[in-house]
């Protein structure tokens, strides 16, 4: 159980992690050759890499925030087995370490609706049925994510389960927006296309201070790099653009970034060499 605690202003912000799974590590580094991207990332002997699943959780004086929920339980064993998913502990166990039960949260904020990211969303209680993991929370996503979700093409339809968001509608737990949008003071989301059409990233500024969790825009501090692009991404030139855009913007106020993916790094900073970016640690 990996927790790592900073002060953003007037908030705590905490990574937490739902364990790790593993995908091809071609697929994660698109167009980039295995001979640079393997110094990182060494795969096994099925060209999988180890990625984390990485969540953060938000305190604020008046809300819990939780962005992403991770990869869950529900999983059956060929999935498991396909993903080599590890979670011991698992999100819950290491939110409870830090004091905080399914009812204190307040706000769950998914970037996007692949079964990596928002999988922790519903559990299987004790009936066997599968309903909201924190019952008091509002669920917040993007209409169109949503709406492709429901109807995901053949490409990316095995990332799509609906198990992991159609109950947040049925118990009126899920809060649909359309594009930025302020959450509460200090928390916000910005939309950022790439890796799918509607794709969210999220914002957190308290005094003066901004912390923006790139959900898989970046995946790890590995891909900080301009061409390093997942395959998965659907738009790949939107996330070549969003990632230039918003590094600018990191530098120039000096944001610091969360990595959905990384199992080494929650949080870091891009800096600029001449024309190239670079990722610099964050020792918390």
């Amino acid at each position: 159980m990996r927790i790592e605690k900073l002060t953003l202003g007037s908030f705590e912000i905490y990574g937490l992690q739902d364990g790790h799974f593993h995908l091809d590590g071609g697929a994660m580094f698109g167009v980039v050759p295995k001979v640079l991207w393997q110094r990182r990332f060494p795969a096994d002997e099925k060209n999988r890499i180890k990625l984390s699943l990485n969540c953060i959780l938000v305190k604020t004086k008046k809300a819990l925030f939780l962005v992403e929920t991770g990869i869950g339980a529900k999983l059956d064993q060929k999935s498991s087995d396909l993903y080599a998913v590890k979670r011991e502990p698992g999100l819950i166990p290491s939110l409870e370490k830090l004091g905080v039960g399914i009812e204190d949260v307040n706000f769950v904020i998914n970037t996007h609706l692949h079964f990596d990211h928002c999988g922790g969303n519903t559990h299987k209680n004790k009936e066997g049925k599968i309903v909201p993991t924190f019952p008091k929370a509002k669920y917040i996503v993007q209409k169109g994510e949503w709406e492709y979700a429901l109807h995901p093409c053949e490409r990316d339809r095995t990332s799509y389960q609906a198990d992991n968001f159609l109950p947040l509608e049925k118990h009126d737990l899920a809060w649909i927006i359309e594009g930025n949008k302020k959450i509460s003071e200090g928390v916000e989301v910005a939309l950022v296309p790439g890796h799918t059409a509607f794709h969210q990233c999220v914002k957190v500024q308290s005094q003066g201070e901004v912390l923006f969790f790139l959900g898989d825009l970046v995946p790890t501090s590995a891909h900080i790099g301009l061409p390093y692009i997942m395959s998965y991404d659907l738009f790949p030139l939107e996330t070549l653009k969003n990632k230039k855009i918003y590094y600018e913007e990191a530098i120039k106020k000096d944001w610091i970034l969360v990595f959905d993916h990384d199992p080494e790094h929650y949080f870091g900073k891009v800096l600029k060499e001449g024309d190239k970016y670079k990722f610099q640690p964050l020792h918390v």
